[in-house]
């Protein structure tokens, strides 16, 4: 066995091409002092029998269609820098839209995809022939095509890393398992491996499938899971050429490339198999799984109707081997939130060879800066929660996870396995008001309610309005008009307390959040650059008590930010109520009279101001009700213990039946604050955005003693004027399409930014969402009035309108009641 360094800066443990990618940018940037270690040889795992598409067209996500782009750039120019070839061959790609639904989905990803930098052509059935000229294409509506995608070879590829890698200094070594990674104080110190111990300051786990099984021993949840993943390939077949581009038809469940002069057609069919849930074989480095023919058959028989001649070619190949897939089909990236200095890059989803160029740089850029540089919301491994590393869970979810490669991607598509596993005290009587619920970072959360007589189910996922649309704008009508009851228990919360809280919490928050009993205030915590990482509010309780609420995916984000930026010796403890108390939103004009005929407290304005926060009896409970509002009404967020919630649930539902009290779901609340222009972290605002930029300036304290962190930085940026990215409403101007998400906004026939989120307006009448739009120049209310605005939603570009300000009460009368 190779002698190991006695220490290393940076170990990285895997020599998959996620593993070598990391070496390799690691070294490029500067940090030489590196060392891989691969257990069996390079590319063992899964990287080496990858069918090596390398694809830019199919994300709606910014982050994944740049970690795609950067892939494709950096494998075309490794040969030249390195030596070493990586197959790369730009055929082209098609994707083959077979279906009305999937062909709004693939314009609405091409429109996405032209303002991200790929370059996709809308093709006919015709021109889809002519490029594959054994594709079946009479039953096609459209192709999408990119020119410059294609193959690489994943070997080559990951070679071609690891000397680019070796020729910085990095150093890459064979046949050396690692068996742990030591740590001691919550960091990271070191690996224990076959040979030796080696001391190092980061470790980062690209382990592949092996990757969850190594995070466990050192307390690290890793919840990705291997499952069943095929390809065939045919012998010869007379006329196919390797010019031909990828040919991809996610209705037959099929692609189809050129291999050795036949074809391969890969699979990935609606319901996977799980393969090693109890624990990965250590020596399957290289090995196959037997393929189940008969479970595959039909799968694969309809994905070569595509190509009909590969049913009577001969098959040179059935290969079957582990892919390992994560439980919402994003990657898991970044520093662990159980221990510093331990980073992650794993669970890729099918998409290590086309995305491993650009995870690398993420990851280096990460630990060599502090923070990395693109939105990692999405694919942050601290979203993921201890509970999806269990076996049944993994089991069950991978199985519906593979599929959903190739599901059209309906923006209300939610997972259907591995429910249940969290439910607020209140689930059952919200299921009997008609709940219909959907899968909320594991909690069981109302999404919409039926009316009586009606069952509480989707008839149909479409592009279009749904069935239970009415349903839906009734409860949004109801908060705006009268009253509407919303169960948010699944809000992250966090009881802060210590003699050293306020301080604690002041450096962390860039608003004022202390100095006022009894109050609540809306909040950033920023980094050292000034931009966002939490975005939540901090209420008061008295001097030594504070309540830090945050959304519900933040969750381990903000308890891990917390422990690691209070002082070591501060006097302050957190504890996590998130499911302890419930949490009850009473919102809409009539909250403040219905909640008086509950509560002797005097709930005036001018004894319970907005912003205010106190704890009142209400039935037999006692109930924090703090005066707030996510809907832009007058309105209570009530918490209440776990063990009491049923009952002011009941309370509230009888005393509202005389004022017409509504169930309200997720939906309305989404429209809602849409309307209102209210943030929703990870979703309008990211880690690659400052307050001035998405529009919370007001909520920036810089004058405040003792300052926050990230102060100097928001105070350059508010002192260079303003900002050319702003984050604006936008409403569209005809009252029938709907908007979902990266929608591409246009002014003057320009493209300037695309929606981060988007729902129906239904008091505004019409689609609404935020937009982070670049102008190129200082972005002001004049800029914006002088343009002429188009939201792209499908093949159509459709008029609109902007704004800075809140088209739905923009002077807060209504949340001042």
């Amino acid at each position: 066995m190779t002698p190991l360094p006695t220490q290393a800066r940076v170990v990285v443990i895997g020599g998959g091409v996620i593993g070598c990618s990391v070496a390799y940018h690691l070294a490029q940037m500067g940090c030489r002092d590196v060392l891989l270690l691969e257990r069996d040889r390079l590319t063992s795992g899964t990287t080496w029998h990858a069918a090596g598409l390398m694809v830019t067209f199919g994300s709606t996500s910014a982050t994944a269609t740049e970690l795609r782009r950067y892939s494709r750039d950096l494998y075309a120019r490794l040969e030249a820098e390195t030596g070493q070839a990586t197959g790369l061959r730009p055929c082209g790609f098609i994707e083959a839209a077979a279906d009305a639904d999937r062909l709004e989905e693939f314009r609405r990803v091409a429109a996405f995809n032209r303002h991200c930098g790929v370059d996709v052509h809308e093709i006919s059935p015709r021109e889809v022939g002519d490029l594959f000229p054994l594709a079946r294409t009479d039953d096609l509506l459209a192709g999408f095509y990119v020119p410059d995608d294609g193959r690489v070879n994943p070997v080559d590829v990951t070679m071609a890393l690891a000397r680019g890698a070796r020729q910085r200094g990095a150093r890459l070594v064979e046949g050396v398992p690692v068996f742990d990674v030591l740590h001691a104080h919550g960091r990271v110190t070191g690996v224990r491996t076959a040979a030796s111990d080696v001391a190092c300051e980061v470790v980062v786990n690209c382990a592949g499938m092996w990757a969850r099984e190594l995070g466990a021993r050192s307390g690290v949840t890793i919840p990705n899971q291997a499952a069943e993943h095929y390809y065939l390939i045919t012998e010869p077949i007379a006329g196919v050429s390797r010019d031909w581009p990828v040919l991809e038809d996610p209705g037959a469940y099929g692609y189809y490339r050129e291999e050795g002069g036949g074809l391969m057609v890969g699979l990935f069919e609606p319901e996977a198999a799980a393969w090693g849930v109890d624990g990965i074989p250590p020596a399957f480095g290289f090995g196959e799984i037997t393929p189940d023919w008969d479970r595959m058959a039909p799968f694969l028989e309809r994905a070569m109707g595509r190509v009909p001649c590969t049913a009577t070619a001969g098959i040179r190949k059935f290969f079957c081997g582990p892919e390992s897939f994560t439980p919402d089909l994003n990657p898991l990236v970044g520093e662990a939130p159980e221990l510093a200095n331990y980073f992650v890059a794993a669970g890729l989803n099918s998409i290590g060879i086309l995305s491993g160029g650009g995870i690398g740089r993420i990851v280096a850029h990460w630990i060599v800066h502090g923070r990395p540089d693109v939105d990692v919301s999405a694919i942050h491994v601290d979203r993921m929660q201890p509970y999806q590393a269990n076996p049944a869970y993994r089991r069950a979810r991978v199985a519906e996870t593979l599929g959903l490669v190739y599901r059209c991607h309906y923006p209300t598509l939610r997972p259907q396995t591995a429910r249940g596993a969290k439910r607020s005290p209140l689930h059952d009587r919200l299921a009997a008001a008609g709940a219909f619920f959907r899968d909320v970072s594991g909690w069981e959360a109302a999404d919409w309610y039926a009316p009586t007589g009606v069952e509480p189910k989707v008839e149909r996922l479409s592009w279009g309005r749904p069935d239970w649309f009415p349903y839906w704008a009734a409860e949004h009508r109801a908060v705006r008009d009268n009253v509407g009851l919303i169960d948010m228990s699944f809000m992250s919360k966090f009881l802060v307390q210590g003699r050293d809280a306020a301080a604690a919490l002041e450096r962390l928050s860039a608003n004022r959040v202390s100095g006022s009993d009894g109050r609540i205030t809306y909040t950033q915590w920023l980094n050292h650059d000034g931009r966002i990482e939490a975005d939540l509010t901090v209420t008061q309780l008295d001097d030594e008590r504070f309540l830090v609420v945050a959304t519900d995916t933040a969750h381990r984000h903000v308890l891990a930010w917390m422990r690691r930026h209070f002082a070591p010796d501060a006097h302050v403890f957190v504890s996590d109520l998130s499911g302890a108390w419930a949490q009850l939103n009473l919102q809409g004009p009539r909250s403040r009279e219905l909640l008086q005929t509950l509560t002797s407290a005097d709930l005036s304005n001018a004894a319970f101001p907005f912003r205010a926060a106190r704890e009142i009896d209400l039935g037999y409970a006692r109930v924090l009700a703090v005066r707030i509002t996510y809907v832009g009404e007058l309105g209570w967020e009530l918490y209440v213990p776990a063990e009491q919630a049923l009952h002011v649930h009941e309370c509230l539902v009888e005393a509202g039946a005389a004022s017409g009290l509504a169930p309200v779901g997720l939906k309305a609340l989404a429209s809602l604050r849409l309307e209102k222009g209210y943030r929703d972290y990870g979703h309008d605002i990211d880690n690659t955005d400052d307050p001035w930029e998405a529009g919370l300036g007001f909520a920036l304290a810089l004058d405040k003693p003792g300052g926050f962190i990230g102060r100097d930085a928001a105070a350059a940026q508010h002192t260079a004027g303003p900002p050319r990215r702003r984050l604006l409403q936008i409403q569209l101007l005809d009252p029938e399409p709907l908007l979902f998400h990266a929608e591409v906004v246009w002014r003057d026939g320009v493209r300037v930014g695309y929606l981060r989120s988007g729902s129906y307006g239904h008091t505004l009448g019409g689609a609404v969402g935020l937009a982070m739009i670049d102008a190129g120049q200082p972005l002001d209310a004049a800029w914006i009035a002088a343009g002429r605005w188009e939201v792209e939603v499908g093949d159509r570009r459709i008029a609109a309108k902007a704004s800075l300000q809140p088209l739905y009460d923009p002077a807060m009368a209504r949340v001042r009641g």
